[in-house]
């Protein structure tokens, strides 16, 4: 005679997977950073505009080029101009040196591993950043100079002016800075095609510039890189999106 055998209890568990669903609504996508790109835009705008304002101080008194005295005296009542330089040349300062720290982070998250492009295109905003130091420094002797010229000899208050018309113009690093970007995105993709070819078109006209006596006019092609550089990099559509 056989007994029946009883049936073994069995528990059922859930199975589980190490992939599981999100349970909310997916993550919103990082946007990247655009700050930094924008500042660089408004101070190549500043810088620009800017000094181009300001460098009308002298016109009341192109005539006296060849007599320091009647040079000095025709600016006396001008040294407003002089404050306002100072201070453009302070923003432009300030917003370059954000767009050559966040460039370099762009550029160095877009280019391989021991890449020269990061560190060249920053440090071409870094010899402007010079020029502009300089050529803003200047402006508070300036100031007080011409605001008390009958006691200061105009054949020192000259030179203070040729300071004043000539270093805050000289924007050739932003030429070094073009240069290394349309290396960059040429051999590695780092910007996009039209933005390359931008850049080694300014950095030509910039290095024409550098070569002949006009040195001063590299603030014109300089600026206008800057505009569209902090645009094109502020309006690049994703993370490691090429503007």
């Amino acid at each position: 005679m056989t007994h029946p055998v009883p049936e073994k209890e069995t528990t059922m568990y859930p199975v589980t997977t190490s992939e599981n669903p999100p349970s909310g609504p997916p993550p919103a996508p990082v946007r990247p950073p655009r700050a930094w790109a924008l500042t660089g835009a408004l101070g190549g705008l500043v810088g620009l505009v800017g000094i181009f304002t300001t460098a009308s101080l002298t016109a009341p008194a192109e005539q006296y080029r060849a007599d320091n005295a009647g040079y000095v005296a025709a600016l006396a009542d001008r040294a407003g101009y002089v404050w306002a330089h100072q201070v453009v040349t302070v923003v432009a300062i300030v917003c370059l040196a954000v767009f050559a720290a966040g460039l370099r982070r762009y550029l160095g998250a877009q280019e391989p591993a021991g890449s020269l492009v990061p560190t060249l295109a920053a440090g071409g905003v870094g010899l402007v950043l010079v020029g502009l130091l300089i050529g803003g420094g200047i402006s508070t002797e300036l100031f007080f100079s011409l605001n008390a010229a009958a006691e200061y000899d105009p054949d020192v208050i000259a030179p203070q002016l040729t300071i004043y018309a000539t270093m805050a113009w000289l924007w050739g690093g932003i030429g070094l800075t073009a240069a290394a970007v349309a290396v960059g995105g040429f051999r590695h993709g780092s910007v996009s095609r039209w933005f390359a070819v931008f850049s080694a078109v300014v950095a030509v006209l910039i290095a024409a510039t550098q070569l002949a006596p006009v040195q001063y006019i590299s603030l014109i092609p300089g600026g206008i890189w800057l505009v569209v550089a902090g645009v094109a990099l502020a309006m690049r559509p994703r993370p490691g999106g090429r503007p």
